[in-house]
């Protein structure tokens, strides 16, 4: 019973500490989803109407951060390619960066995806109203698109948020790295690596939680996603 009252003052004392580390991580997740969406829209949008040449040149940046691991990327950048340049972020800044130019990645597959999945022939229909390719994409093909993406958004902004655990690596003082300083000099691991879990279980909860008011928000009456299991028949046309 004294272990346990002895383990659980230590958690007490150390949540405001690690608190501190929680706002780190949700600026860093929130600025890396923001990036992320920046990049991934507009690569998504080249993927499907650009030339070959341009879908090929997405396509390496895609495999590329698709392909590499996460915590090699943050090496890679902030020990490497930052440096080189000359470009100094700072911790916190880097692995914002580092995380949103690999989500920018898989977020442009989660809006190609959405893209691809509407009907053709509304893209051809707006055309017909002699609207512009691009008037078609921003008026007609990306609000809808968006609408179906939200849920696999929401998945994205859930695994970044793991993901940003390991810029633990390069020092950033978000949760794991407060959490495994206190561990370090209490000897409490189990209970103070069971509370940052919770920690990270509340911050999912809390964002996936917004993001479905958001879809329910934005959702078209009577409208109902298409399935975005494999490529529609009916699905747009690349290559405009």
């Amino acid at each position: 019973m004294d272990a346990f009252l002895h383990s659980l003052t230590t958690v007490f004392n150390a949540l405001p500490y690690i608190a501190q580390g929680a706002f780190v991580t949700i600026v860093m997740v929130a600025g890396a989803l923001s990036l992320g969406f920046l990049l991934g829209l507009p690569l998504a949008v080249a993927q499907v109407y650009a030339p070959r040449p341009v879908r090929m040149l997405v396509g390496l940046y895609v495999w590329f951060f698709r392909g590499v691991p996460v915590l090699l990327l943050l090496f890679l950048f902030y020990f490497g390619l930052f440096n080189v340049i000359g470009l100094d972020l700072g911790m916190i800044g880097s692995s914002c960066a580092v995380l949103g130019l690999a989500s920018a990645a898989y977020q442009s597959q989660i809006f190609r995806g959405s893209i691809q999945s509407l009907p053709s022939g509304q893209f051809k229909a707006g055309r017909a109203l002699g609207m512009t390719d691009m008037q078609c994409i921003r008026s007609v093909v990306l609000p809808q698109a968006l609408r179906i993406s939200i849920p696999a958004w929401s998945n994205e902004y859930s695994i970044l948020l793991k993901d940003s655990a390991m810029c633990f690596a390069l020092g950033t003082p978000e949760i794991m790295a407060r959490t495994h300083f206190v561990a370090s000099r209490t000897y409490e691991y189990l209970p103070l690596y069971i509370a940052a879990g919770c920690i990270y279980f509340l911050i999912t909860l809390a964002g996936i939680t917004l993001l479905r008011r958001l879809e329910r928000r934005v959702r078209i009456p009577g409208c109902a996603a298409p399935d975005m299991t494999g490529d529609s028949a009916g699905g747009m046309q690349t290559g405009i």
